[in-house]
């Protein structure tokens, strides 16, 4: 299979520019708008007032007063409308603003920068700065519900196979270009963010039944009969056909009943109370979503999940809303006494635990469908935004990762420095040696962040990047813990076992190893490093491992299997560090230490 190339775009900073001055002219019409509606209002209001006070003391009849009131509440009304359009543009323009900060490079701090994704022992989290301030997640994320967050940090987490990658790779060029959708979406989306949490629905649809059949239809013939037993009374009552009584009876033995089937309605109550106000916002953003016609495969899926059975699922979540309305309005002072009469609780009631029995266990499948079209969407922003990225190609055989000018995507595109990769069958891994600052730890980070977007689906910031499945396992950024009492050089250790256990899974492991065993003596350092190496190789492994003991760049020969030296160098140029941060063939012959602690103030 080959690379996709990117879809023929538009400017995505001239589209977005565009866009925000268009939505930023809508707020200032509307905020005109709204000024003249709130002058209007204030001129029927004293109108009004001139007329009450007219027909006061000329003693005029009070029906004049129904035109001023009648305009009042109409420009209410519109006064309403139009103030919600206003927060609308004002939300797109947002939306817009966004979209270029993240094309400025002025997006970190912005974003979502959750770090409780990814478990503190995970292989490559940390270390390739997938989460937190600054990192990948908050460059790509802009999902705005609970479902599409927790479905792209768990895509970032988890390589996936290739046939689901090149599915993936398919429904992003599909949606790269549909500004219009993420623009609904992040729009209804504000309202849900911090409000839904998946989990919490689910586990609402899927909870055992809260009353059985049997029950439930004895209920519902009780509250029929003492809802018509109330109603006849009365209106006989009303009517003079008969006294009170009758009335009064009817009323006691349902409020006698009431007390034995209390227990229903409360736990329909405390049931429903929050997936009620939360599935009502989950509704527009599936009502939007079913509206768009896709063409990939993996989006024509989705869809068809979210419109699966004789009504979609925004119609029958709406039906649950309006349900759930209901069954609120008994609450309310005025109603209260009629809905006691009517038995309203116990219909209600019922009514919803018959909806949840009936599509509680969808919940998942919508939210799961829901979770994944807006993760596709966040990374199809991505892709439109970085038009020159392509996607990469997935092929088969032995473990590979081959590839030219890669770059990393969260360095400015002027800073950037590109370089290429080759590791595969005939030559398995590369020992990197170089000068402090030389930028050893940013090519693993580089070849690390770009094998992980290429597996989620996502481009990759290179000219092209081809790869087989991998697992990574990377030692970059390990901590010591004075809490756990352990030390840097055993927190690495630790990992190495980690990243060793990843390896005996089977062929398919993508080592990266920074400074590997720095924490030791060089003799222990240099065994220890060789071994190690050498059984990640026996296993099938390919991966880049830096150092600053040449003894282990000099110890190749010593490896199974074809391994070469590279380095990244530094200049001396007018007395100052230069960095070229190129990868270059062979082993370093230079060091920028004793210049380094010169350059401070140390005297060395």
């Amino acid at each position: 299979m080959g690379c996709y190339p990117p879809a023929q775009v538009t400017s995505a900073r001239a589209e977005y520019e565009a866009r925000r001055d268009e939505r930023h002219a809508r707020v200032l019409a509307v905020e005109a708008t709204e000024r003249r509606l709130s002058n209007a209002r204030l001129a029927v209001f004293a109108a009004g007032m001139a007329l009450w006070l007219a027909a006061w003391l000329a003693d005029a009849s009070p029906w004049w007063l129904i035109g001023p009131a009648v305009a009042f509440v109409v420009l209410v009304v519109i006064h309403e409308r139009t103030r919600r359009r206003g927060d609308r543009a004002r939300r797109a323009e947002a939306h817009y603003a966004a979209g270029l900060a993240r094309l400025d490079g002025t997006w970190p701090g912005t974003g979502n920068r959750r770090t409780d994704f990814a478990a503190s022992d995970h292989p490559y989290a940390l270390d390739l700065d997938l989460f937190g301030h600054g990192s990948l997640f908050e460059r790509m994320c802009t999902a705005r519900t609970g479902a599409g967050v927790r479905t792209l940090a768990q895509w970032l987490l988890a390589p996936a196979d290739p046939v689901t990658v090149r599915a993936r790779q398919r429904a992003i060029d599909d949606l790269r270009t549909r500004l219009d959708l993420r623009e609904d979406l992040a729009l209804a989306g504000e309202m849900l963010q911090g409000e839904v949490d998946p989990q919490v629905l689910i586990a609402w649809g899927e909870q055992p039944e809260l009353v059985d059949d049997a029950r439930a239809r004895r209920l519902r013939a009780g509250a029929w009969l003492l809802a018509a037993a109330n109603v006849a009374t009365m209106l006989a009552w009303f009517a003079g056909w008969t006294d009170a009584l009758p009335f009064v009876l009817a009323a006691l033995a349902t409020w006698i009943v009431g007390r034995f089937d209390r227990d229903v309605v409360t736990k329909v109550d405390l049931a429903i109370e929050r997936p009620s106000r939360e599935l009502a916002v989950v509704a527009a953003v599936l009502a939007r979503l079913e509206r768009e016609g896709f063409e990939a495969p993996m989006l024509v899926e989705l869809r068809a999940r979210l419109v699966a059975g004789p009504t979609a699922a925004s119609t029958t979540i709406a039906r649950l809303v309006r349900l759930a309305g209901w069954f609120e309005a008994r609450k309310g002072q005025l109603f209260a006494p009629i809905a006691f009469l009517l038995r309203w609780g116990i219909h209600f009631g019922l009514a919803l635990e018959r909806w949840r029995r009936a599509h509680g266990r969808a919940i998942a499948q919508w939210f799961g469908a829901l979770g994944e079209l807006e993760a596709l969407c966040a990374i199809a922003a991505y892709a439109y935004e970085r038009p020159e990225d392509p996607f990469a190609e997935i092929v088969d055989g032995e473990p590979c990762v081959v590839g030219e000018q890669l770059g990393h995507p969260l360095l400015p595109a002027d800073t950037c420095v590109r370089n290429p990769v080759h590791l595969d069958a005939a030559r398995r891994a590369l020992v990197i040696s170089g000068s402090n600052m030389a930028g050893k730890s940013t090519y693993l980070r580089t070849v690390g962040i770009d094998v992980v977007l290429a597996l989620t689906g996502a481009p990759v910031c290179a000219d092209s990047l081809r790869l087989t499945p991998l697992r990574i396992g990377a030692t970059l950024r390990i901590q010591d813990s004075l809490q756990d009492g352990r030390s840097r050089f055993f927190a690495e250790v630790v990992r190495l076992r980690r990243v060793m256990d990843i390896a005996d899974e089977g062929p398919g492991l993508l080592f990266l190893l920074d400074e590997i065993l720095h924490g030791t003596n060089s003799h222990d350092r240099r065994i220890g490093a060789v071994a190690i190496v050498r059984n990640l190789l026996e296993r099938g492994a390919i991966g880049l491992v830096t150092t600053h003991d040449l003894a282990l760049a000099t110890a190749v020969d010593e490896l199974p299997v074809h391994v070469e030296n590279v380095h990244f160098a530094d200049h001396i140029v007018d007395g100052e560090l230069r960095f070229d941060y190129r990868l270059t063939p062979g082993v370093v012959r230079t060091s920028n230490a004793l210049d380094l602690m010169r350059a401070i103030g140390l005297r060395v």
